[in-house]
């Protein structure tokens, strides 16, 4: 494992993790009780309030008939009613199915009916707007929900900018503070699992991934062991907290480190910067596009980063450019790192005290090396290893891999032949241990018979000035069979032709590479993490 020759030695140590988040979380109670565990705005909650009102929500689940073992979704932007529902549900044995709040009426239909949740707890609008109508043909039976403009007075309008309203089922904070014990006999261990975390629908239906509590303490372990943030520092939410991301490597993490969890409710650049002046947070992780808008507002400046010690970004690969940029503009290096629901985030990070190498050929970043409990390969399409250099299918094996997907047996026989997670991602290793992704395979675009992977037309893009964000896809051609189109968002003010554009690429790329058409967006379609969806750019219809 040539990989571990880039590692520190703090990052090569064994670990020895508690059982579960919980019990890392009930540590941190009893250590530190009066610390901020959340703080929300200009609201703050200490460790020792959290774990009580986390006890009175799972005594409530479990008196409304929630037993060990059932599921329980969440479906809340990053508030304190998130945290204090995911431990709840633990609290009460439960397994907790994380839904994204801009999930429409089929796609939590689908999540609650698949996974057979019989509780969900969600913000009294969407209650009261559509999941009162899709939860009654499931089998849901005890409904709570939230107002997340509770528990914090700023009331900011650029994310908080709605009411309360009344439902008529039980309020999360009301039945927080109603001093309710936590059932016993419903303690957790590591092999329980603890979400089925809905993968994000990018290449089809959404699965299951089943991440066990075991998985979720490794890699918050790990977060805390490899990154030089002092015990009790500020984690900000950047990253959602219903993504796999959020909960392991801010929520987990910061717990496992007796920190302080910031949340902002939902991403807005002004506010985020605001927040970042506010509680000078040490470590924050989040998609790539989400960096791109913090640069790209007119408010943003060095001092807005002068607080973080670690700046990472998952959920999508980032453009060796913006790196670049972001660094210059603000300081701080972006670390770059890759992981997938299915290996309960993280499985490969750049180090601290280094930065990820480009590939000279490809101009690819890397995503960093594999942890010391990890194990990468790269398999051509037999299955076998290919050498140092050579691209092929990435596959995954450790202490973080999920067993499978919930009721789905010859999806999980599929994806996880002997344990071996195969990702679906294209990439490469050097010789030194460092993991390249070059794309997705269904992804690949078909030129008369060259392979184009869009990755490497977005980086160049991305070196434009004018560009914010870039995807590329590839659509029917009559001579070459597919041809390369990129679809652009620009920086605030720029304005470019998409003549010029094509052109940019044109002298950087092969001639087969480039793309033929550049069509200007006002946004590009994203998931919540942040992950520009392709998909539906291939059939704008």
């Amino acid at each position: 494992m040539p990989w571990l020759a880039q590692l520190t030695d703090a990052q090569r140590a064994p670990i020895t993790p508690p059982p579960t988040v919980l019990h890392a979380f009930r540590a941190a109670a009893a250590r530190a009780p009066e610390h901020p565990a959340l703080a929300y705005f200009d609201g703050r909650l200490g460790y020792r309030e959290t774990d009580a009102l986390s006890d009175s929500v799972a005594g409530c689940l479990a008196a409304r008939g929630v037993e060990h073992g059932d599921r329980v979704a969440i479906m809340l932007q990053n508030s304190p009613h998130f945290v204090l529902a995911l431990l709840g549900a633990w609290k009460a044995g439960a397994t907790v199915v994380p839904l994204n709040p801009m999930y429409k009426s089929g796609e939590v239909g689908h999540a609650l009916r698949d996974s057979g949740a019989v509780a969900l707890i969600c913000s009294d609008r969407a209650w009261e707007a559509y999941l009162r109508d899709t939860a009654a043909d499931t089998r849901v039976r005890v409904a709570i929900t939230a107002c997340e403009r509770d528990l914090q007075t700023r009331d900011d309008p650029r994310v908080l900018g709605f009411e309360r309203v009344p439902t008529e089922v039980d309020d999360l904070l009301t039945v927080a503070r109603a001093g309710h014990p936590a059932p016993l006999g419903r303690e957790l261990d590591g092999d329980d699992v603890a979400l089925i975390s809905y993968t994000s629908g990018t290449s089809g239906t959404p699965k299951g991934a089943l991440n066990l509590h075991r998985g979720i303490i490794h890699n918050a372990e790990r977060q805390r062991t490899g990154h030089p943030v002092p015990e009790g520092a500020g984690y900000f939410a950047l990253a959602p907290l219903f993504h796999i991301t959020g909960l392991v490597c801010e929520l987990s993490a910061c717990f496992a480190n007796v920190g302080t969890l910031v949340l902002a409710y939902r991403f807005d650049p002004g506010v985020v910067l605001d927040a970042f002046v506010e509680h000078r947070p040490a470590y924050t992780v989040g998609p790539s596009t989400a960096f791109m808008a913090l640069a790209a507002h007119p408010g943003a400046g060095r001092d807005h980063f002068s607080s973080f010690l670690v700046i990472s970004s998952g959920g999508a690969p980032v453009p060796p450019a913006l790196v670049e940029k972001f660094r210059a503009g603000f300081g701080p290096y972006i670390r770059n790192g890759y992981g997938l629901t299915e290996c309960t985030a993280p499985c490969a990070s750049v180090p601290p005290e280094k930065e990820a190498p480009v590939d000279p050929a490809s101009g690819t970043l890397s995503v960093g090396v594999p942890g010391p409990d990890t194990v990468v390969r790269i398999l051509d399409e037999t299955g076998a290893e290919v050498p140092f250099g050579e691209q092929g299918e990435i596959a995954v094996r450790g202490p973080q891999v999920v067993p499978g997907y919930w009721g789905l047996p010859e999806a999980t026989a599929q994806t996880f032949p002997d344990g071996e997670l195969r990702t679906g991602d294209i990439g490469f290793m050097d010789e030194d241990g460092w993991l390249y992704v070059v794309d997705r395979k269904k992804d690949m675009i078909n030129a008369s018979g060259f392979k184009v992977w869009p990755r490497e037309v977005e980086d160049v893009l991305y070196a434009h000035p004018a560009v914010r964000e870039a995807a590329v896809v590839g659509i029917p051609d009559p001579y070459r069979g597919e041809t390369v189109k990129a679809y652009v968002s620009l920086r605030p003010g720029a304005v470019v032709d998409p003549v010029e554009l094509s052109a940019y690429c044109e002298q950087r790329l092969a001639a087969y590479k480039y793309p033929r058409e550049v069509e200007i967006l006002p946004e590009l379609p994203k998931t919540t993490s942040g992950k520009i969806l392709r998909r539906e750019l291939r059939s704008p219809e």
